[in-house]
């Protein structure tokens, strides 16, 4: 994968992640056979010209399995390396199944404490309905970080960002105690996806 790093730069914008279970965001969450790649596109031309790229064909010869999941941004507030990749979408209303991205760069003197405030949040995370999927995602093992989760629909999510006793004290603890130096978060409407996760379609409702 460090290899393609060069191909990915050359995207509109792309980010070739590591991923992990999400559960501490420590040094032992990194999975390292399961990696990722977040792309913007200024057409769906470009996303299959790439997907036809001696880039992916590399992969899909390594891989037992891949899932590619299209997605339209719903809302982004935030920067990822100094830029806005996902514009500033006007949301307005959908109902189908959707997709939730947050990163951040932690201040690593502030490493121990948003480290704290992980576990409490993974826990209830796992047991939400509606919930299709969740990873951990990062450009490195630490301090770099984030989430990926897919939900059946806007409510289900809703009821975890805003209902969840862990999630809303972290977000009171995110502007008291500086976690950050830059984050993001962006919310997409999952217009449908290809593939498998360990052997299984992500099981998505129809829009």
């Amino acid at each position: 994968m460090a290899w393609d790093r060069p191909a990915v730069r050359a995207l509109r914008f792309g980010k070739l992640l590591g991923t992990g279970s999400g559960e501490t965001f420590a040094a032992r969450d990194p999975d390292p056979t399961r990696w990722a790649l977040l792309a913007c596109w200024g057409s769906e031309r470009e996303a299959e010209d790439f997907e036809a790229s001696a880039t992916v064909r590399g992969w899909d010869a390594l891989a037992r399995e891949r899932c590619r999941l299209r997605l339209r941004p719903l809302s982004s507030r935030g920067r990822w390396s100094g830029r806005e990749p996902f514009g500033s979408p006007g949301a307005g209303r959908y109902d189908g199944p959707v997709a939730a991205l947050t990163r951040a760069r932690i201040r690593p003197r502030r490493l121990a404490t948003f480290w704290t405030s992980v576990p409490a949040v993974a826990a209830d995370l796992a047991g939400r309905e509606g919930l299709l999927l969740r990873t951990g995602v990062g450009e490195f093992p630490v301090a770099f970080q984030g989430t990926f989760s897919v939900w059946s629909s806007a409510s289900a999510l809703r009821a975890f960002a805003y209902d969840g006793a862990a999630h809303a004290a972290a977000i009171g603890r995110t502007a008291a105690e500086r976690w950050y130096a830059e984050e993001l978060f962006a919310r997409f409407a999952v217009l449908g996806a290809d593939g498998t996760i360990e052997g299984t379609p992500l099981p998505l409702p129809e829009p």
